[in-house]
């Protein structure tokens, strides 16, 4: 876990990290969820898990994460990569 001197609320960030959120989105949901003058919803709009996902999504998640040795992964292998990311 790096220090991340914009992050708020490094925990919410790396959870949502996990859930498979953008490090945009995480940034600013973590951000604000630490900030007093907003609330937002813990609900949000959760992505379904990643088993619900076509192998084609879950490789171009892995191409956004610069999962490497993805073009060889079975979706299993493609999930497991995603979730250790």
């Amino acid at each position: 876990m790096a220090d991340r001197p914009s992050i708020k609320d490094e925990d919410t960030y790396e959870a949502l990290r996990e859930d498979g959120a953008s490090k945009e989105k995480a940034a600013r949901i973590a951000n604000a969820q630490a900030s007093d003058d907003q609330q937002p919803s813990k609900k949000g709009g959760k992505a379904p898990p990643y088993e619900e996902w076509t192998k084609d999504a879950l490789y171009e998640r892995a191409q956004e994460l610069e999962i490497e040795g993805r073009s060889d992964m079975n979706k299993d292998e493609l999930i497991e990569a995603l979730r250790d990311n």
